[in-house]
């Protein structure tokens, strides 16, 4: 069965592609440069797009610094840091982009028909923070009636699914479920900042770090700092 999975490189993502691969998907990778700060996890992406043995790898060119609206992609807006769990999940961060989900599901669904896949995959986690609005269950619910509705093989045979594994999982979960897959962590990247190694400070880094102190293992991935 083919499947089309977003694949950022960090964490969660990486993840997705080695469960989707257990399922026994034949894995057809897709990423996005979006001019993020972070172009870094692209790099990441190709390595663990290989690692998995995705059939394909793509990624889709497109700038939204045009317009902004998130410190991922607008470098006069700084990036929070060293902010605990309880901080992030009290508003809507600044590091959401607006409707990049969308836009990501909209390409992957293209993709997906183009080729005849009956899944997509990807990595949103709604349990850590409350955090984006495009990665909570409603979301996913209307975004499937979307595929239902919006093609022709919704239309007239069984719609392309949404598959979210780890929506309901704990960071920790997360890894645990990575390492029984074999997820090669130190290939990832989950930093929002972009430099030659992990800042130790922004939201993701900090609940990458969290995860993996409360299971007693080490983060491979090198840091200039990792907080207090």
């Amino acid at each position: 069965m083919k499947a089309v999975v977003l694949l950022s490189g960090g964490l969660d993502s990486s993840t997705v592609i080695y469960q989707a691969k257990a399922d026994g998907c034949d894995c057809y990778a897709l990423s996005f440069d979006y001019q993020q700060r972070h172009r870094r996890e692209l790099a990441s992406a190709a390595t663990i797009a290989r690692h998995a043995g995705a059939i394909e790898h793509r990624v889709v060119n497109f700038d939204l610094r045009t317009w902004g609206g998130s410190a991922l992609t607008d470098d006069r807006l700084d990036l929070p840091g060293d902010r605990s769990v309880a901080d992030m999940s009290q508003s809507i961060p600044i590091t959401y982009v607006p409707a990049r989900n969308t836009i990501f599901l909209s390409f992957a669904l293209a993709y997906a028909e183009a080729i005849a896949a009956r899944r997509v995959y990807l990595g949103v986690n709604a349990l850590d923070y409350s955090g984006y609005p495009d990665c909570r269950p409603d979301y996913l619910a209307a975004m499937q009636e979307v595929f239902r509705l919006g093609t022709k093989q919704g239309r007239e045979g069984e719609a392309i699914a949404i598959v979210a594994p780890l929506l309901h999982l704990k960071k920790t979960e997360i890894v645990e479920l990575g390492n029984r897959l074999g997820v090669p962590w130190e290939q990832t990247w989950s930093c929002y900042a972009g430099g030659e190694k992990a800042c130790g400070h922004c939201d993701s880094c900090r609940l990458r770090l969290a995860a993996f102190a409360e299971l007693g293992l080490s983060d491979p991935l090198p840091y200039f700092s990792q907080g207090d």
